[in-house]
């Protein structure tokens, strides 16, 4: 008897354990969903991708995010990024958003980095040119061109364009992570079509420097021709003294005659005088 009630006492315990854990378990699980907010999930790039780069499957992953903290232009289905260039680098984990790809049809590599209404031009340059390799991708230049104009023989030196944008340097269209320079023999530059014109001209006009500025500073220069004759210092011309003019020598003022002399004469005719003058 002791037996059967210890036994049945026993599994009244167990059931009720049972019942107490099921409990705790599913205040837990209700617990843990309440606070947890629900998100959105969005494509974030897998590694790192490089600017001109064409997207894969494998460059990509999803992860849930909330969607209070998701910025403009992100992602959620893999076919919208897919096969689409990279304009802008990308670190691994950073949200890949529409401004950072090209176009949907505009493929990859240098194209895709070209935006509607510019042209890109290459031009040829060396380690002067291109000053010692520190015209990367991403700097901004003016391009000058030295030559002389028609009906001139004196070589000149004018701005052509300024505040041009660098797009590649070879076939490289990013700088390394170390900012190194990178010498190359040739320069693309972002422009439009009239500068195009402009630089394709130049090139075959006469030499090509281009000139490094703060990308910070975008200001246009009204800036004159400069010529050979404004690197010298000539001495100043005098101007010739003027012959000493002769002074004139002091003539006397003309003394006025002496007033003549008058005789008078008196004449009496009977009780009357006149006086008469000679």
């Amino acid at each position: 008897m002791n037996r059967n009630r210890l036994l049945m006492i026993g599994f009244v315990a167990l059931v009720l354990g049972a019942f107490v854990s099921l409990a705790v378990y599913r205040n837990l699980q209700s617990g843990r969903g309440g606070s947890q907010a629900p998100g959105e999930e969005i494509i974030v790039a897998a590694d790192d991708l490089q600017v001109g780069s064409k997207i894969e499957e494998k460059d990509i992953r999803f992860v849930r995010f909330p969607s209070a903290d998701l910025p403009a232009g992100v992602f959620h289905m893999k076919n919208k990024v897919i096969g689409r260039g990279v304009v802008v680098p990308i670190a691994r984990g950073e949200f890949i958003i529409t401004s950072k790809l090209a176009g949907e049809n505009a493929g990859s590599g240098l194209p895709s980095l070209i935006p509607p209404g510019m042209r890109a031009v290459s031009v040829r340059v060396n380690d002067t040119t291109s000053v010692s390799g520190f015209v990367l991708p991403g700097t901004h230049v003016d391009v000058l061109l030295t030559g002389s104009p028609q009906g001139s023989s004196e070589p000149q030196t004018t701005t052509v364009l300024e505040n041009v944008a660098v797009i590649a340097t070879g076939q490289r269209l990013e700088r390394n992570s170390a900012g190194e320079p990178q010498n190359t023999p040739v320069i693309t530059l972002l422009v439009s079509p009239d500068d195009a014109q402009k630089l394709t001209l130049a090139s075959n006009q006469g030499h090509i420097q281009l000139a490094l500025r703060n990308p910070m500073d975008t200001r246009q220069e009204e800036l004159g021709a400069a010529k050979s004759a404004s690197l010298y210092k000539m001495p100043p011309v005098t101007a010739a003294a003027a012959p000493a003019q002769p002074r004139p020598r002091h003539v006397a003022a003309p003394t006025a005659p002496p007033p003549p002399t008058v005789f008078t004469v008196e004449v009496y005719k009977g009780d009357k005088k006149e006086e008469s003058k000679f």
